[in-house]
């Protein structure tokens, strides 16, 4: 009993200590949206994510991290390292997050500036403000708390460009850099909770295998009056094809892929994913199982841009030529090159008219299954649960990062697990990202639980 008691009096201190750095955490997060560290220098310049490198460097530094740098990867980008070193023989933990951003899709959709945090509802708005942002914000709030208290060598990673922009520069350094990011258990802060207040730990994420499908049938767009009817039409045979790839209860239907797995963990009840999917009223949701099975455990694909002539400037043709980009999301257990050429197979297939038909093969990544077990595990659930007061939840994400898939190969025993503070109302990716600040804190806090307690137990 004494024990226990020691313990708890141990958690409301960090509890206290961590909700009295709230103000710097909200302080850093809205230096850190300032900046449009988007990896793209069509969009933005260079300047934007070499000045949030330059931010990183000094505020890891300002927490105790040591023998930071940056290091400029493949692609152009900085990966920033460094480390804390813990008690002689103790574990060493890698805490990751990636600095760069989405671009903001039109300011004109925004509520509020999209490079200025804003408070409105009880949530803090930006870009960034919770992909990945959030994250780094619950980094520094757990080192800050501990104040060199760690019971672990603890080491930071920080990559610029491959989780937004795809590029591989942070997959192709740690390759070449192993001894940098090795660790006994590896912290992705790119997640997050099922609900505000769910404390959940992502087991699962789903790969990719995409593909351009270009589909060709006359020389010329020729007059929709004088030839309309027998000239066979390049996008009426695109639509076709398209349309194959659901059945009529949307779900989808690739020939050769299994898509009957089931979700054993939590359940994502159908009201809540139309709220946190923002589907609108009276329009169902696709396919035969579960929201769970549908998001986590089966394959999904989604057209995801059609070249064809715009509606406003469109003539009286019929059209030579389209093209179609193509998203397969890919659960676990099923190989991502064998359903990219699947795809491929079943479009070529189903091709009308003897069009000519040819595909470009885009990115292929793997579906990644994180640590369900073992002394991190074991304490990380621990941390959260005393964080958040309640059950952790075991969840998918249909979303890839595929670091995790590097990592896993160059650390086989090192327990991976995903956790941050992008639950489905941060709407990462879309116009007005918000971050809820209760979960910076307590995600903070258990962090730092973590990384006081996590032992070879």
């Amino acid at each position: 009993m004494e024990s226990t008691a020691r313990e708890n009096e141990r958690d409301v201190e960090l509890r206290d200590q961590v909700a009295a750095l709230m103000p710097q955490a909200r302080s850093d997060l809205a230096e850190m949206v300032g900046f449009r560290s988007v990896h793209d220098p069509h969009q933005f310049p260079v300047e934007e994510c070499d000045g949030m490198v330059d931010w990183l460097l000094s505020a890891f530094r300002d927490v105790g991290v040591e023998d930071i740098a940056a290091h400029v990867t493949s692609d152009g980008s900085k990966a920033v390292t460094g480390s804390i070193p813990g008690p002689e023989g103790a574990p060493t933990v890698l805490l990751y997050f990636h600095h760069d951003v989405q671009p903001p899709l039109g300011d004109d959709e925004w509520d509020s500036p999209v490079w200025e945090l804003t408070e409105r509802d009880g949530r803090w708005f930006g870009r960034g403000a919770a992909d990945c942002k959030g994250n780094i914000a619950v980094h520094l709030t757990a080192l800050r708390a501990l104040a060199g208290r760690a019971g672990v060598t603890v080491k930071i990673i920080g990559e610029g460009s491959e989780e937004e922009q795809g590029t591989g520069g942070l997959e192709d350094f740690a390759v070449r850099n192993p001894e940098l990011l090795a660790a006994d258990a590896i912290l992705v802060a790119d997640s997050g909770n099922f609900a505000v207040g769910k404390p959940s730990l992502t087991t699962t994420l789903r790969g990719i295998a995409n593909i351009v499908v270009s589909v060709e049938t006359l020389g010329s767009a020729m007059h929709s009056g004088m030839f309309g009817g027998a000239a066979p039409d390049a996008l009426a045979a695109l639509i076709s094809m398209l349309a194959t790839l659901r059945d009529e209860r949307g779900n989808t239907t690739v020939s050769g892929l299994d898509a009957d797995a089931r979700w054993s963990g939590v359940s994502y009840p159908p009201e809540r994913f139309r709220g946190d999917a923002t589907v609108l009223d009276g329009v169902e949701l696709v396919g035969s199982g579960s929201v769970s099975d549908m998001v986590w455990a089966r394959p999904a694909a989604t057209v995801l841009g059609i070249d064809c002539p715009p509606v406003v400037g469109s003539s009286a043709a019929v059209q030579p030529r389209a093209r179609a980009r193509i998203n397969l999301r890919v659960p676990p257990g099923m190989d991502p090159t064998h359903a990219q050429d699947a795809l491929i197979e079943h479009l070529r297939g189903v091709t009308p008219w003897n069009a000519r038909v040819s595909f470009e093969r885009e990115a292929v990544g793997a579906p990644f299954v994180g640590s369900t077990s073992g002394p991190a595990y074991d304490t990380l659930t621990d941390a959260m649960s005393t964080a958040y007061g309640s059950e952790v939840l075991i969840q998918g994400q249909g979303g890839s990062i595929p670091l995790c898939n590097v990592l896993q190969s160059l650390y086989p025993d090192a327990e991976i697990m995903l956790f941050g503070v992008e639950e489905p109302r941060c709407l990462i990716h879309a116009p007005n990202e918000s971050v809820d600040p209760s979960e910076i804190e307590r995600i903070a806090l258990a962090e730092a639980i973590f990384l006081r307690d996590f032992t070879y137990r």
